[in-house]
């Protein structure tokens, strides 16, 4: 059985609407994407403020995001970032993420993830403290799937640079003790990895017991150095080869929500065509089916503007490409105008 794919929002910055959400989960489910996970970083109650409930609004738009899920045979799931959990899992710790997994419940999330990532990791018990946490959900939700994101989520050393060396072993160790019944999340070799081989996810599979839940850091464009351009190419580096050492496929999309369909499909074009996948043409195919003819050739024609120049070199080609798009009357049109207008614009670097 071919390993699912599925959308994760898990993005900072400025989160997509609610309209976006629920048009983006119908576009996709005929492309083959049969989940979708709500965790947009901005949600602080998600965060840092995980122990207070969503306002009622909050509460009632996931609610319906989840029915909304259903209705298109789509499984809804949530990423909760328990701030340090790990640091002190006491009596009302428990009583409060206990609360947490019943409002889930209520809604209906069928997707459940645990994130420990962009959290300090350099503390002793890491592994045996987080995978004890994971445990002692897995007996009180009532979610299908359960997924963790450890401390420690890719090979690339920037994670010990922002939040300490990480513990000897620790990958191999979390592995070991976690039961295996739970996802674990992965990013490659890198946090926002250009290419993911068998060889490399063979091996990671090998340390952690189980077949890694993939979240790939594409076409995410969040962050100071990435925001000022827009990720509209067709995936590459992601052999079909890949699927069969996968558990699951999750895409983490870019700030622009009908922008980041264009990947997303050539992403299900990848798998399904196999070898004789062209990522050109598959750009090309899914800008068709995203924009439509006519505004697809337009984006092939300014992709090197958008993905490899950027906002802060295009210079006098900015007043050409907002005359360009700005008569055209479709949400990708005023997706590329919001950003060369500076909307999407990150002040501070992200960790």
């Amino acid at each position: 059985m071919n390993a699912p794919l599925g959308l994760i929002e898990g993005y900072y910055g400025k989160p997509w609407n609610w309209q976006a959400r629920d048009a983006t989960i119908a576009f996709l489910k005929p492309h083959g994407y049969d989940f979708y996970i709500y965790a947009p970083k901005a949600d602080a109650f998600l965060r840092k403020r995980w122990r207070e409930h969503h306002p009622s609004d909050m509460a009632e738009a996931l609610r319906h995001l989840a029915a909304r899920c259903r209705t298109v045979d789509v499984r809804f799931g949530v990423g909760l970032s328990p701030y340090e959990l790990y640091r002190e899992f006491d009596a009302d710790a428990q009583s409060a993420l206990a609360d947490k997994l019943a409002q889930f419940d209520a809604w209906g999330v069928e997707y459940l993830a645990i994130l420990f990532d962009d959290m300090r990791g350099d503390l002793p018990d890491l592994a045996v403290t987080q995978t004890e946490i994971m445990h002692w959900v897995a007996a009180r939700t009532k979610a299908k799937r359960l997924i963790v994101c450890p401390s420690y989520y890719s090979d690339d050393p920037v994670l010990d640079r922002f939040f300490g060396k990480r513990p000897a072993n620790y990958l191999a160790e979390f592995g070991s003790l976690l039961d295996p019944s739970i996802d674990v999340f992965w990013t490659g070799e890198e946090v926002c990895s250009r290419e993911f081989s068998p060889g490399h996810l063979a091996r990671v599979t090998d340390q952690l017991r189980r077949k890694p839940f993939l979240w790939d850091n594409y076409p995410v464009n969040d962050g100071q150095r990435m925001s000022p351009f827009l990720h509209v190419r067709a995936f590459t580096g992601r052999p079909a080869s890949i699927r069969t050492h996968l558990s699951a496929h999750s895409v983490n999309p870019a700030l622009q929500p009908v922008l980041s369909r264009i990947p997303a499909v050539s992403l299900s074009e990848s798998y399904r065509l196999g070898d004789a996948y062209e990522y050109g043409e598959a750009f090309l195919h899914a800008a068709t089916a995203v924009a439509g003819a006519d505004l697809a050739r337009k984006l092939q024609d300014d992709i090197l503007y958008f993905q490899d120049v950027g906002l802060e070199r295009l210079g006098r080609a900015v007043d050409r490409l907002r005359r360009r798009y700005a008569d055209v009357d479709h949400q990708v049109a005023r997706e590329i105008i919001a950003w060369l207008d500076g909307a999407y614009k990150f002040e501070e670097e992200i960790a």
